[in-house]
């Protein structure tokens, strides 16, 4: 398995709310820390906030940092991104920025939204690709949070527009049940969501009620990753 499939961002799974009658507050600024594994071995450190970035918009980031195995020995990181604006409670991309260092070969990829034109620009350094935006659409790094919020909001099924490399994807997921979860940050009833759309072997918990953000997160298309919440910190 490569680094690069190792840092395959978790978080990138998403889907979106329909619009409710009554739309709830937005989350505040926050910081969010996890432990990642590969197959039960630690791999390292990934850490998510969300800041205000003026004019009506938000940068939602992610750096997930190489701390055992491989992904250590080779100084390999992982950071992402994004720049959205709210449309009710949903983050409706802007912009997405992607790289990955590994020490060996680094991958690059940046996604830029003219809302004018209704038009999606993906760029990966070998020249742009153009496709047709939708309203309401995410990237593959928000979508954590229009799930958090989703949930939050008693949603139990929910389909999203999720911006990809060469088109709008159709993704919907629903929640399966509840189960016990064990983390650094706690324990916890979690609400447990799946993929129904696709055989992509993910699943995600969440606490609505406390965090926009998923308590632990498991993939295990691509590389059997988990992901730990650790501490969460309103800013």
């Amino acid at each position: 398995m490569t680094i690069r499939t190792a840092l395959v961002p978790l978080l990138g799974l998403g889907l979106l709310l329909a619009t409710q009658a009554a739309a709830a507050a937005t989350p505040t600024a926050f910081t969010a820390t996890y432990n990642v594994s590969q197959g039960g071995e630690p791999m390292g450190v990934a850490t998510v906030s969300l800041r205000a970035a003026g004019h009506g918009e938000w940068i939602y980031s992610k750096d997930v940092k190489g701390t055992g195995g491989l992904a250590a020995m080779l100084g390999a990181s992982m950071s992402e991104s994004s720049r959205f604006r709210w449309k009710g409670d949903v983050p409706e991309a802007v912009s997405y920025d992607y790289q990955l260092q590994t020490g060996i070969k680094d991958k690059q990829r940046h996604l830029s939204v003219d809302w004018a034109n209704h038009q999606v620009t993906v760029d990966e350094g070998k020249g742009p690709q153009t496709y047709a935006a939708s309203p309401g659409m995410v990237e593959r790094n928000t979508t954590a949070l229009a799930l958090g919020l989703a949930l939050r909001d008693g949603k139990q099924q929910v389909t999203l527009p999720v911006a990809v490399r060469q088109q709008v994807q159709e993704q919907s997921f629903k929640v399966v049940g509840k189960e016990a979860v064990k983390v650094p940050a706690g324990s916890f009833d979690a609400e447990r969501i799946e993929r129904t759309d696709a055989e992509r072997g993910f699943s995600a918990w969440y606490v609505p009620a406390r965090y926009p953000l998923p308590v632990k997160l498991s993939q295990h298309d691509g590389g059997d990753l988990t992901m730990e919440l650790v501490s969460y910190r309103a800013n």
